[in-house]
């Protein structure tokens, strides 16, 4: 275990650790160690270090003038045991009033290692960015050094899932969804809090004995923890106190210290609020414990939990090395505040004037612009027979994956065109994207203020006003639904652009004005496929999202277009990294690799008024919703991997907006009609023609009978065949008016008025009398 003791003198244990890099023996024995330590003492004006471990007993002085480190000592020593510090004493069942005291003693003994969190949540991986911060002298590795000492580390993975079950163990379990493996930060427990999918670790006994470790497999410098209590809805367990050790070897453990005393972390104080404790300074080890010694008296030992550390670098262990994951893209991996968010597309709209656009859809309920960028050959109009795009985020505001994801997308779209990279040319020209990156800007700002793994499940999930947007739309499916199942009508109910409600217009109704601004953004471009972004879970979910069955909660509902939404939702799934990956965990309680990383949204859970069944039943855009990641609000230094996780499926999925078929309704004379009918023989659900008559319809392979109508047209049908290759088949449509509507065109020509041959006949002989007298 390496003790960092004192930060004034880090960059000479750097050149310590130098010299002793030079000397293979020193090196063999201190690989050899369990453990082992390095401490100075000053004596006479020079300072001493003492390097001490199993097989090693070594005391350097710094002297000359050229701060070169020389042998003092030497006194290797036969394998011995290092005790685990207070060991020989048992802990009490409660903590007195004197180890709680220490907590608060601890501030003022802080190191300048630690680093305390700042606002946004990024700083336990950011580096202190003072330009005018004096650098200590030295090599470049020194200067490495000492920024490494100065920064804090980022989470290992227990949220994200990097750290394995078999990497996490217990002293005890209550059963085993309650396991180790469970003790992981911001876990849900399923609906039934079951035996296999609960909501936390908890211990099978309620003693100061009990303990959950995480075995990192390799030399880590650990700088903190964050801990909640357990996901119930019935129970409250939370421990609100605990120590910490380390250990290379899992068998001598060393309890962290506050001055002469083991240092008593203070835990939660309920059951859903992050507490992060960082250590007094970095210490590097492979394993570390957390040994609860209180928790709430009218709970259970309950405890999820995150480790701050920095894994050192191993260039000898191939395992570590192959499972790196690295980016090659230049991108700007990072959380962006909303200023920060427009000030980068306002970046990729100068490198990219030619084919970007900025522009907002309305305002956030505390004013903040609801800004999205497009990307198109011609930025600002609808290209006829150019279908339309859009990927949306940020819905819930606490969910910034999704957010920054679309921020990398919309840069790397503009550094590739530049590149000229032909598959995002072909793409960019050939279709009309539209990135809105943030829905709830309100929301995100709330969890920016508190930063990644504090922010629990739930902060800036809901707008300022307590509002889920994503479940805020008007209830479509209910009102189709009803019409179809009053038989006594004959009259057939429209399958599709069902009309808004009157109530949901009225403005009592509790209509977020971010929803507001989306279905108008919605109704007016013409939208073919969409995909709002989510975060939480790791698979895609297709329309529809609201169950048939009033009485049920959980109900496969398809859509008369299922083949479609599953193959648009397989094209991104499959295409990710992990959605489909067979030996992955699941991130919570649902294994979803029974459909390949994909699910009916009500067959998971019932939503009324969701983005994707009124886009469905309002609009003819298919949207879906993507979940991109089991962590939320994943940590700066995760950005790099999840782009990659995710960069191939975003394209992918884009390019699936030419799947189908496509043209345009005319007249004989050539115009585009507006707002014609395209019906698919055997599918009930029917889209419409844009302002312009052309009209895009999403369809597998596949031959089909389509039929297209407008009122005042005959109907014309045809068959279109779609194939196995990327690309819409076009089917145009040429239909004439009807004789109804040729006769309503000459009653508007003369004011309405029907022209009558009695009358005329009627008319000539009066005046032919009139004559004749």
């Amino acid at each position: 275990m390496l003790r960092e003791s004192d930060m004034s003198l880090s960059p000479r244990k750097d050149s310590l650790l130098q010299y002793l890099g030079r000397n293979r023996s020193h090196m063999d024995a201190l690989s050899s160690s369990r453990t082992w330590l390095i401490q100075t003492t000053e004596r006479e004006g020079k300072t001493e270090w003492h390097v001490e471990g199993t097989f090693i007993h070594q005391t350097f002085i710094l002297q000359g003038p050229d701060e070169e480190f020389s042998p003092f000592t030497e006194q290797p020593r036969e394998e011995e045991t290092v005790p685990v510090a207070e060991a020989e004493e048992p802990p009490r069942f409660r903590p007195g009033k004197k180890e709680l005291k220490q907590k608060k003693d601890n501030k003022k003994e802080k190191s300048i290692l630690e680093i305390p969190p700042a606002k946004n949540g990024n700083k336990k991986g950011e580096k202190n960015k003072k330009g005018n911060e004096k650098m200590p002298d030295g090599d470049y590795e020194s200067r490495n050094a000492y920024q490494d000492l100065r920064e804090s580390c980022p989470p290992l993975g227990l949220e994200t899932l990097k750290i394995t079950d078999f990497q996490l163990h217990a002293s005890t379990v209550k059963r085993y969804g309650l396991g180790a493996h469970r003790g992981r930060l911001n876990i849900q427990a399923g609906v039934n809090e079951n035996d296999f999918y609960d909501g936390a670790w908890c211990a099978g006994r309620n003693d100061p004995y009990q303990w959950i470790e995480l075995d990192a497999r390799r030399l880590t410098k650990f700088t903190g923890i964050i801990t909640q209590g357990r996901n119930s809805l019935w129970l409250s367990d939370w421990v609100t106190s605990y120590k910490v050790m380390v250990s290379n070897d899992s068998h001598a453990w060393i309890t962290v210290k506050n001055g002469s005393g083991d240092m008593i972390f203070e835990g939660n104080s309920e059951k859903e609020i992050p507490v992060l404790n960082e250590l007094p300074v970095p210490i590097v080890a492979r394993y570390i414990r957390i040994n609860p010694r209180s928790w709430y008296e009218e709970g259970s030992i309950c405890m999820r939990l995150e480790i701050l550390g920095c894994p050192l670098p191993d260039p000898n262990n191939y395992y570590h090395r192959r499972n790196e994951m690295t980016t090659t893209d230049d991108l700007d991996f990072k959380h962006h505040n909303y200023k920060e968010m427009r000030q980068l597309m306002k970046v990729v709209n100068e490198m990219c004037p030619n084919i970007t656009r900025i522009y907002n859809i309305g305002k956030s309920h505390q004013g903040l612009k609801l800004y999205a960028v497009e990307i198109s050959d011609n930025p600002g109009e609808h290209e006829v027979g150019e279908p339309e795009f859009r990927y949306i985020a940020g819905a819930h505001g606490n969910e910034v994956l999704g957010r920054e994801l679309i921020l990398l997308l919309m840069q790397f779209m503009c550094q590739e065109y530049l590149a000229g990279n032909q598959r995002i040319i072909h793409l960019i020209e050939d279709t009309r994207i539209h990135l809105l990156p943030s829905v709830n800007p309100d929301g995100y700002e709330m969890a920016y203020e508190v930063g990644s793994e504090l922010g629990g499940w739930s902060l800036g999930r809901w707008t300022k006003d307590g509002i889920d947007i994503n479940n805020n739309f008007p209830d479509l499916n209910t009102m189709l639904w009803e019409a179809e199942d009053r038989k006594k009508f004959q009259r057939k109910v429209p399958n599709h652009h069902i009309p808004i409600p009157e109530w949901y217009l009225s403005e009592n109704t509790t209509v977020a004005v971010e929803t507001r601004a989306v279905i108008a953004w919605m109704e007016k471009i013409p939208f073919v496929l969409g995909g709002n972004l989510q975060g939480g879970e790791l698979v895609v979910a297709y329309p529809y999202d609201m169950v048939r069955s009033t009485w049920k909660t959980q109900e496969h509902t398809p859509t008369p277009d299922d083949h479609v939404f599953r193959w648009l939702a397989y094209s991104y799934a499959s295409t990710h990294r992990l959605m489909t990956d067979a030996r992955r965990r699941v991130c919570h309680t649902e294994d979803f690799q029974k459909e390949d990383g994909t699910v009916n949204g009500a067959s998971w859970h019932t939503v009324a008024g969701s983005i994707n069944d009124f886009s469905y039943l309002h609009t003819n855009c298919f949207e879906l919703s993507i979940y991109v990641g089991c962590d939320k609000y994943p940590h700066e230094s995760e950005l790099p991997e999840e782009w990659e996780n995710n960069r191939e499926s975003l394209i992918v999925f884009m390019e699936q907006v030419h799947r189908g078929i496509k043209g345009m309704v005319r007249d004989l004379s050539g115009k585009g009609i507006p707002n014609a009918i395209i019906s698919v023989e055997g599918v009930n659900h029917d889209i419409r023609t844009a302002s312009d008559g052309d009209y895009w319809r999403l369809l597998n392979p596949g031959e089909y009978v389509v039929t297209a109508k407008a009122e005042g047209y005959t109907s014309s049908t045809k068959n279109c065949a779609v194939g196995y290759d990327m690309g819409a088949t076009l089917c145009d449509f040429t239909i004439s008016k009807t004789n109804l509507a040729r006769i309503k065109e000459i009653m508007e020509k003369f004011g309405k008025q029907p022209i009558s041959l009695s009358i005329r006949r009627l008319r000539q002989r009066a005046r032919q009398r009139r004559q004749q007298r």
